[in-house]
């Protein structure tokens, strides 16, 4: 291909790949850090995979929010290409944190975490670029806020409780500046009309992370096997890898391919828009459970009866059935009775299976995702062609 026909291909959006590619490497060492919560010898799990979860939380926050700000200004521009490498450097540096960042690394992580999302909006302030009326500089007043929480939990309580407390509330804080549209007296908040003019980029920006982050279960099955590769860890890396290429036949039938067209149509686009914040979120950490969960099962192909390993074996599938079931009513306002039947199977296997060697629970769980996806090709040759109706 020509050099033009590359700029053609990725519309002056390289960038936003580079930052892809970098959440490939922040999203592996997550992985890898909730490994590790299952499989060290700890008292108490529980607390650890809380821990584990309120950076996961943390990580799409700050991937969610480059990506609205990216829709909002020219991707040729000077300054989307410093917001995107601004973010890039700071999500590296993140994903070095991320084993220790409740113990030795948690104020670099706190303060890295601070300064890319406080680090937008003032480089968009610098460069005069109002792309939605005062809108950096009201997500300037909301990072500054949650700031607080972030560093004060990091810097005032090492290895202390207090820590997950403080970054609960900076948590929360993120994400209701995000779901009331970062409102500020005086400053506005951001309307229904701006969520029409991003909803198509933010869109695509979902299904791009969603291929990232189903490449990156294909990297962590390859890395397990890689390990040692005997024969016994043949069968459940090729279950995995099956249940990768299954999710993605999933995810994209239908309602995943047309999602930026129905933000597009939708009556309340920003309705849509912030609910499919919810969504990909509960769809990705479905992928990045499952993915776990067989290479626990690839590491250890002899059986560990652990009903831990369960749970994120059975219930990273069904998280992601339960987000994509959810998509699907976003867009075509109904749910598909495939994804339906398909939580109800792996719940129903559930009991059977706890006393079970987990490499049972691996098959299970792709033997009932492919149930899934025929069922869908089976749809698709009956209704061929369906236009999105997102519900009012």
């Amino acid at each position: 291909m020509t050099i033009g026909g590359w700029r053609g291909l990725l519309q002056g959006r390289e960038g936003e790949l580079l930052l892809d590619l970098v959440y490939v490497f922040v999203l592996t060492r997550f992985s890898q850090r909730l490994i590790e919560d299952f499989t060290t010898d700890r008292q108490v799990v529980l607390p650890e995979v809380g821990q584990t979860v309120l950076l996961l939380l943390a990580l799409w926050m700050i991937w969610v929010h480059a990506a609205w700000v990216t829709s909002r200004v020219e991707p040729e521009q000077p300054v989307t290409q410093l917001l995107i490498v601004w973010t890039m450097f700071g999500s590296m540096i993140i994903a070095v944190t991320l084993p220790h960042a409740f113990g030795a690394r948690g104020l670099l992580f706190a303060v890295t975490y601070v300064a890319i999302q406080a680090g937008k909006p003032v480089i968009l302030l610098l460069a005069r670029r109002d792309v939605e009326r005062h809108s950096p500089l009201r997500h300037l007043c909301w990072a500054t806020l949650s700031a607080v929480p972030w560093i004060a939990g990091a810097a005032l309580f090492p290895q202390s409780p207090a820590r997950g407390a403080l970054w609960t509330v900076a948590v929360v804080l993120d994400y209701a500046a995000l779901v009331f549209g970062w409102p500020v007296p005086g400053l506005g908040r951001t309307g229904s009309e701006d969520w029409r003019q991003a909803g198509e980029h933010l869109a695509e920006r979902y299904q791009q992370l969603i291929v990232i982050t189903i490449g990156e279960t294909i990297l962590l099955t390859g890395a397990a096997f890689a390990d040692e590769f005997t024969p016994d860890r043949v069968a459940p890396a090729v279950l995995s890898f099956a249940t990768a290429v299954l999710m993605w036949r999933i995810y994209f039938h239908r309602a995943g391919a047309v999602f930026a067209a129905a933000i597009q149509v939708a009556p309340r686009p920003d309705r849509l828009g912030r609910s499919g914040y919810y969504t990909q979120l509960v769809i990705v950490t479905g992928v990045l459970a499952a993915g776990v969960g067989y290479a626990l099962v690839i590491r250890e192909p002899r059986g560990h009866q652990d009903p831990l390993w369960l749970a994120v074996i059975l219930g990273g599938p069904a998280l992601f059935l339960a987000g994509r079931s959810r998509m699907g009513y976003e867009v075509f306002a109904r749910i598909s009775p495939s994804r339906v039947i398909g939580l109800v199977a792996l719940a129903a296997v559930t009991p059977v299976l706890i006393h079970r060697a987990p490499m049972l629970a691996a098959a299970a769980a792709t033997i009932i995702l492919a149930g899934v996806a025929v069922w869908d090709a089976a749809g698709e040759r009956r209704h061929p062609g369906e236009a999105p109706s997102p519900p009012p």
